[in-house]
């Protein structure tokens, strides 16, 4: 009898152990720890482990971590990996399978700098990494609708119960993660078919699939947005003049910001030295937006130390990018890329290409410029190649700008349009447009008074490019630089005047008017 009654209580403890332990795990949920595995001054190895501690296998995961500032990833293994900012997204490798009840499943990855303190936060399906989790999955999201616009789709659908995100497939891959319920496809081929779907995602997982609809791009090329006159301002540099001033002096209304380089490592610094915020830059930028104006920040330039090889990846480039266009809530960015850090680097050219890809598909409708040197007769070899290579990558730059200065030049009117009609030529050939559409898609920025080579460009050469270019329908119109441009006859080739007589901001002047 006592042996019955024994085995009798062991049997309910066995049930109520049972009971408790499953609760347990439905209860700890869906958690993610991080681990710092090593670290060698200049980089470290972090590695992240997902618990699925409930009683349903987990479809899929997503965890973002927020890393301090200046840091980044520079490589990922068992994960794939997106960067927007300071946020590092990791998500299943394509091989993987769901999640089973109570396993677990790690990923690694590499950063730089080194001396890592830890992750600044964590989310785990858009939740706590320490735990939660469960829960279903939403449904698949229903009414998806494609209007396409040149060589982008507009892409809209309706909300899906329990939804905290949407992903967006094309042609069967994914391309997008956006929060809301519309999402625009750029970067695309013209007169192209292109068929989407759209699934739904909560911390439970990822939904089934939508309906898939079909979507044929026109004849256009990307968003090359309203056209731009927007001479370089320099604050570190040449006796910086009031944006105010400018502006009420001449009516221009946009100035390309230069530059920003590495301020160390991967990270973004005006002129390396001066912060994002709180400084000169930030202070002009304020006063130009107070102005009605605005202002396109351009990265990199002749000289300096640049963050396009400093940036070891195209995802940790497109992040110091992103950061920028963060700062200051961006509507265009300029990529000067010059010299043979960059412009004649071939990996560091893709890698500048392949980050602005990134950049427009994490901030759609935002303009890309990239602006470099030129022969008299148009691109030379290594401009060639970064716009066959912009094809190649679908970066969707939509303004390939020329500097058409120091260039062996003996008639600058001359050769600046014998150069962008070079360029228009390369345009046409490399993307189908028409002679209108690739002239949309240029620029011209070009050096007011002596150029470092004694080029000249007078007022009056400078009000015949101007009017060349938009009679033309050029998409870009800059020079080099509002600092110089101030009368100074006879001054030679300096940081605060032309070098020539003129009035002050007469260059400025004639721009606006572009």
């Amino acid at each position: 009898m006592k042996r019955r009654i024994t085995l009798a209580i062991a049997a309910i403890s066995a049930v109520v152990i049972a009971l408790l332990t499953a609760q347990a795990a439905s209860a700890a949920g869906v958690s993610a720890t991080f681990t710092k595995v090593s670290d060698w001054g200049s980089g470290f190895e972090g590695k992240v482990t997902v618990t699925n501690g409930t009683t349903s296998s987990l479809s899929t995961w997503s965890v973002a971590l927020d890393f301090p500032s200046g840091y980044t990833v520079t490589s990922t293994w068992d994960a794939n990996h997106t960067s927007s900012g300071q946020t590092h997204t990791f998500t299943p490798p394509s091989w993987a399978g769901p999640l089973a009840p109570g396993a677990t499943v790690s990923f690694g990855f590499n950063g730089s700098p080194g001396n890592f303190a830890g992750v600044a936060a964590c989310r785990l399906n858009g939740g706590s990494c320490s735990g939660g989790g469960g829960g279903t999955a939403p449904g698949a999201p229903t009414g998806l609708s494609g209007t396409a616009s040149g060589t982008s789709v507009n892409l809209s659908w309706s909300a899906a119960s329990g939804a905290t995100s949407y992903n967006v497939y094309r042609n069967g891959s994914k391309v997008g993660s956006p929060s809301g319920t519309s999402y625009t496809d750029s970067g695309l081929s013209a007169n192209t078919s292109y068929s989407y779907q759209v699934s739904a995602s909560n911390s439970a997982g990822e939904g089934p699939k939508s309906n898939t609809v079909s979507v044929t791009t026109g004849n256009g090329g990307g968003n090359t947005g309203s056209k731009q006159a927007a001479p370089y301002l320099y604050m570190g540099w040449g006796d910086p003049p009031s944006p105010s001033t400018v502006m009420n002096a001449t009516g221009i209304k946009w100035f390309t910001m230069a530059f920003v380089l590495s301020g160390g490592g991967c990270s973004p610094a005006w002129d390396s030295t001066r912060p994002l915020q709180g400084g000169a830059d930030a202070s002009a930028i304020a006063a130009i937006r107070a102005g009605g104006g605005d202002v396109v920040p351009s990265f990199g330039g002749w000289s300096g130390n640049k963050l396009g090889p400093n940036c070891s990846t195209p995802e940790a480039l497109a992040g110091a990018y992103q950061q920028v266009i963060s700062a200051y809530n961006l509507k265009a960015i300029d990529i000067d890329i010059e010299n043979s850090d960059e412009f004649e680097n071939e990996a560091v050219q893709d890698r500048i290409l392949t980050a602005l890809k990134i950049v427009k598909q994490n901030n759609p409708g935002i303009q890309t410029i990239v602006t470099f040197g030129t022969s008299t007769t148009g691109p030379t070899y290594y401009g060639n190649r970064l716009i066959d290579q912009s094809k190649a990558l679908g970066a969707n730059i939509d303004i390939f700008t020329l500097m058409p200065f120091d260039f062996g030049s003996s008639n600058i009117y001359n050769d600046t349009v014998a150069a962008s009609q070079g360029l228009n030529n390369k345009l046409k050939s490399t993307f189908g447009w028409s002679t209108a559409e690739a002239y949309s898609h240029q620029g011209v920025s070009g050096m007011n008074g002596l150029s470092d080579q004694q080029e000249m460009t007078s007022t009056a050469t400078w009000q015949n490019i101007t009017n060349w270019a938009k009679s033309n329908g050029l998409g870009r119109l800059a020079f080099w630089s509002v600092n110089r441009d101030r009368g100074c006859a006879g001054g030679g080739v300096v940081s605060n005047c032309s070098g020539i007589a003129q009035g002050d901001w007469d260059f400025t002047r004639i721009t606006a008017g572009f």
